[in-house]
């Protein structure tokens, strides 16, 4: 098996390379890939076969095929969009990418071809409002959520009147996995008493449950998963922060342990990565401290197996590597490099090598 791990380089135009040692997590650079336009938010397909990438100045969507034994890239499509990508994923049959578009007030789906590529026309681009930032199908295939945060620089204020309504919700669809289609739940807002700004989300493992995080609210959200229906239902809220930190808040992304045991989310501002355990009967979360990392983790990711955790520096364009307790999801600190401009997402995949 190989671990290989890519890292997107908005400001360099480039995807960095680096195979993985799943013992040590040590890192072997192995080079990189020339990507024009930006790119940033990227995913997987189902098995690990194809890589997508966003290309946020190009306002495109590109597709790559991996090579299964050296982990390399070629280029298999293109599609334009309709505005800068900040998120994408696939549905669990392969079939289409769903993105979201922060910026444009939209959420998209793309059909992908028995190759993986993707070329085709959208088979939904809906307006939903300012600061759309996370999309995703459930586990049945059948559901897909949108978070918005709350009036955000993409926000508010630039929007025409009749736009301002879509911020701080999130957005509940059923989900056509034949044909793509959207269709607005019942509700379909899932409204927040605050401002607390639902950004991104992971689904437990084994668990109904789907743990948001919430950029200007500083915290994470449980919300219990009605399986019949497709709704959330908040049921626990837990700070990110220290009790007396008093600076800028901005939560980033959330990684769960593929066991489900613990829960880890980027605070921009405090500069740190916050970690929770997972209680194993309620799924309910507990603080269990922090790591200082470099300024400005907005991207950062387990590896497959959760023992090694990976974390990015927007404004210092470098990488963190920790090694992941297993038992208790403490963070040990065991390496930083340089990367380059504008690190925007880490994907790793476990190839067949």
């Amino acid at each position: 098996m190989a671990y290989q791990m890519y890292v997107s380089l908005q400001g360099d135009n480039r995807i960095m390379r680096f195979l993985m040692n799943p013992d040590t997590g040590a890192l072997e650079s192995v080079g990189a890939v020339e990507v024009s336009g930006g790119p940033a938010p990227m995913t997987f397909n189902p098995t690990n076969t194809t890589l997508y990438v966003g290309r946020r100045d190009g306002l495109e969507l590109t597709s790559y095929d991996i090579d299964q034994r050296t982990g390399d890239l070629v280029e298999t499509g293109s599609v334009g969009l309709g505005g800068e990508p900040c998120y994408l994923s696939t549905d669990h049959t392969g079939r289409f990418v769903l993105s979201a578009y922060y910026q444009a007030g939209h959420c998209a789906v793309h059909p992908i071809d028995e190759s993986g590529a993707v070329g085709g026309a959208a088979t939904e681009w809906l307006e939903t409002g300012s600061g759309a930032h996370c999309f995703q199908t459930d586990p049945s295939n059948r559901y897909a959520f949108l978070p918005h945060i709350a009036n955000g620089s993409g926000g508010i204020a630039r929007l025409p009147v009749d736009r301002q309504h879509a911020v701080n919700a999130i957005y509940q669809y059923k989900f056509d996995a034949a044909t793509g289609r959207l269709t607005p739940n019942d509700p379909m807002v899932v409204p927040q008493d605050e401002e607390v700004g639902p950004r991104h989300y992971r689904f437990h493992p084994s668990k109904d449950l789907v743990y948001v995080s919430n950029e200007q609210g500083g915290s994470v959200t449980v919300y219990a998963l009605d399986t019949a229906r497709g709704t959330l239902s908040a049921v626990q809220t837990v700070t990110t922060l220290p009790e007396d930190y008093v600076g800028h808040i901005s939560c980033s992304q959330i990684q769960m342990h593929p066991a489900g045991t613990n829960l880890y989310v980027g605070n921009r501002g405090h500069d740190s990565i916050a970690s929770f355990s997972i209680d194993s009967g309620t799924g309910m979360l507990t603080a269990t401290g922090w790591e200082a990392v470099d300024p400005v983790p907005r991207a950062f990711s387990l590896d497959p197996t959760g023992n090694f955790l990976f974390v990015t520096g927007l404004e210092s364009g470098t990488l963190i590597t920790f090694r992941v307790d297993q038992h208790t999801g403490e963070l040990t600190r065991l390496d930083r490099r340089l990367l380059g401009s504008l690190p925007m997402w880490v994907s790793i995949a476990n190839l067949p090598g």
